[in-house]
């Protein structure tokens, strides 16, 4: 088995007004008071948004600690500027605009493309995990490609938009795919052709510069390693680290499968856009498409555990086992981020429900 490789999350956060739930553009106010508090939040291309980042960490109970103490400072941030933190795929509210920060980069990126960047409050998590180098990075990315729509699936959190039930788990990987250089990454033979597309699509204006590599899952620009996007931001604490955990072995296991030069199913682009299709629209309440072995559907929960058996060596490896497998249970009891939003919404069709639900997953057990 593969080395135990660091990881590090970035999650994404909706600044919502405490009464109504309309998101606010305060991130400049609210990272000057999580800057009082010890912690650096990034501002997202909209004003109503930040993010957090944990450090370089070794083990899945560093990264719970961390990104409970992340998300208690940026609430209290939030608190301080008049906000609510939420997280949330997509505000549940009816949003009225969502204003461009206020940085070189982003007013040209709200100019080029238009209505795509002034409708983009969506908030994901990113997932990083230390690969040997780019080479390596562009192979477990290939051997990655079966396993995001189950990805998608597990971390949905954007079923409520606009004030009504989208009928979508997560509506905001839809809004997300509108971009030209996002949703699920074409298989790349080495890093010199990855590198030529990823020049194609600047030269074609698709994408402003290499930042604007939305692929699900891409390599870093700058770091030996590669970089899981695919999710919404998770309801809870526990959700976003049980996603790390189940990455963090998926890229173990495809290192290892590399080495020993093991087969890669065979996946059609149409194949893996009616897989993304269909974990966004039924998450973990339905049926997902099996990309590794025959295309049928089954159960989303199934398939999950197929997952989970995949990469147990990798996980026994880092002692992350026991972890996923009750965090998959109290997920399965529980709901995740989706089926919570859902619920709340189905008891009086009352928005302030969704708001209050979420509210509550943000901050549970913090």
């Amino acid at each position: 088995m593969a080395t135990h490789p660091t990881i590090g999350v970035e999650e994404e956060f909706l600044l919502a007004d405490p009464a109504s739930g309309e998101p606010v553009a305060v991130n400049k106010a609210v990272a000057g008071h999580a800057a009082e508090r010890g912690v650096e939040l990034q501002l997202e291309l909209t004003s109503c948004q930040v993010e957090t980042a944990t450090d370089v960490i070794g083990g899945t109970g560093e990264l719970a600690d961390q990104l409970y103490r992340l998300r208690r400072i940026a609430a209290e941030a939030a608190e301080a500027g008049g906000a609510r933190l939420l997280a949330v795929g997509l505000p549940p509210t009816v949003p009225h605009e969502f204003p461009i920060t206020d940085k070189p980069r982003y007013r040209e990126i709200a100019k080029r493309y238009g209505m795509i960047a002034h409708e983009q409050g969506i908030c994901g998590a990113h997932v990083h995990v230390a690969v040997p180098n780019r080479e390596a990075a562009i192979r477990v990315s290939n051997r990655l490609r079966p396993w995001l729509p189950l990805l998608l699936a597990l971390s949905a959190n954007s079923a409520i938009y606009r004030n009504t039930d989208t009928g979508y788990a997560s509506w905001r990987s839809v809004l997300w795919a509108r971009w030209p250089s996002a949703g699920p990454p074409p298989a790349f033979d080495s890093v010199d052709e990855y590198d030529a597309v990823v020049q194609m699509l600047q030269h074609s204006g698709a994408m402003l510069d290499d930042g604007m590599v939305y692929w699900d899952v891409r390599p870093s620009a700058n770091f030996p390693t590669v970089e899981v996007r695919v999710a919404d931001v998770p309801a809870t604490v526990g959700e976003t680290v049980l996603l790390a955990a189940l990455i963090r072995a998926a890229v173990m296991t495809a290192l290892d499968d590399e080495r020993h030069r093991q087969p890669m199913p065979v996946l059609s682009v149409h194949a893996l856009q009616a897989a993304y299709w269909k974990s966004a629209r039924d998450g973990l309440d339905g049926d997902a498409v099996d990309l590794t072995e025959g295309h049928e559907c089954a159960p989303a929960r199934t398939l999950l555990g197929n997952l989970v058996e995949h990469v147990r060596p990798a996980l026994e490896a880092v002692g992350d086992y026991d972890l996923v497998t009750s965090e998959l249970d109290r997920v399965a009891e529980q709901g995740n981020g989706a089926m919570r939003q859902r619920r709340a919404w189905q008891r009086s069709h009352d928005i302030g429900d969704v708001i209050a639900e979420a509210a509550a997953a943000t901050l549970e057990g913090v």
